[in-house]
């Protein structure tokens, strides 16, 4: 009983805290648009974000008009977006409704939520010679670069960019941390302190392949949460790949739902039909 009055409690947070325009404090330059029960998130570099809540209570005509708004704008606009969904707010039928209207459908993430205080006790050895380090401006970034590249076998220029320029917009609420082992970066992750809720959240945490399986992601979890602690945000939040959550769970963080989201893109989805 205990452990699911802890589970609800921390959904109940989460739901009422970050599922609102304050998720999107850390977006230098967006521009936020509420609308009823649905929020949208215009970002300074174009596309855009949206989610809305309590779509179990809709009728399916009322989400299709949704959708489709929405894509109608975002259309004219030929930029694409992404709409975040929840495992336990969103009918089935609605998932069908977006894949109609050409979303296609990302990974799936698991909600995790938990106590900074719980998760920044824990104490995690590096390996000889590693040395963990919040990022700068400047030559960091780029070699945080190369560490993306490294960890995700693909070009994250325009990631480690845009998490450069959160850096230097909001430092007080951004912040990205490095493992460097011989001048080089192998290991990354980003915090974002969301004003005016209780949660900091947990980004982008990578490792490069041949370091992987030696505490250094858990250590990185650890320090931004000791981090958020310090700063006065008792909860931490994280949307967990499959092959993070072991990971986070034996650090204190609970599973509280599933997340996924659907990209809708101008240049790939089909033409919106007419009616």
């Amino acid at each position: 009983m205990g452990e699911r009055n802890q589970r609800a409690n921390l959904l109940d947070a989460f739901d009422s805290q970050l599922r609102g325009p304050s998720a999107h404090l850390t977006s230098p330059g967006a521009r936020v648009e509420v609308e009823g029960q649905l929020v949208r998130a215009l970002m300074a570099e174009g596309g855009g974000m949206v989610a809305a809540s309590g779509l179990t209570s809709l009728e399916s005509s009322q989400t299709h008009s949704l959708v489709r708004s929405q894509v109608e704008l975002f259309s004219k606009l030929r930029q694409r977006f992404e709409w975040k969904t929840w495992s336990h707010d969103h009918p089935e039928s609605f998932y069908k409704t977006l894949l109609d209207f050409g979303f296609t459908k990302g990974a799936e993430e698991t909600v995790m939520v938990g106590s900074t205080e719980r998760v920044a006790s824990h104490h995690v050895a590096l390996p000889p010679g590693a040395t963990l380090r919040q990022l700068r401006p400047g030559p960091d970034f780029r070699m945080l670069e190369d560490q993306l590249g490294l960890a995700f076998g693909e070009d994250h220029r325009g990631h480690a960019l845009g998490c450069e320029s959160a850096v230097q917009a909001l430092p007080d609420h951004v912040s990205v941390h490095g493992v460097e082992m011989a001048g080089r970066l192998v290991a990354s992750g980003r915090l974002e302190l969301v004003e005016g809720t209780d949660f900091g959240t947990l980004w982008g945490g990578s490792v490069v392949p041949r370091w992987r399986h030696q505490g250094l992601y858990r250590a990185l979890v650890a320090e931004r949460a000791r981090l958020a602690e310090e700063r006065g945000f008792p909860l931490l939040e994280v949307d967990a790949l499959a092959t993070s959550r072991p990971i986070l769970e034996r650090l204190g963080l609970v599973a509280v739902c599933t997340t996924t989201g659907y990209l809708w893109d101008p240049v790939t989805s089909p033409p919106l039909a007419k009616g």
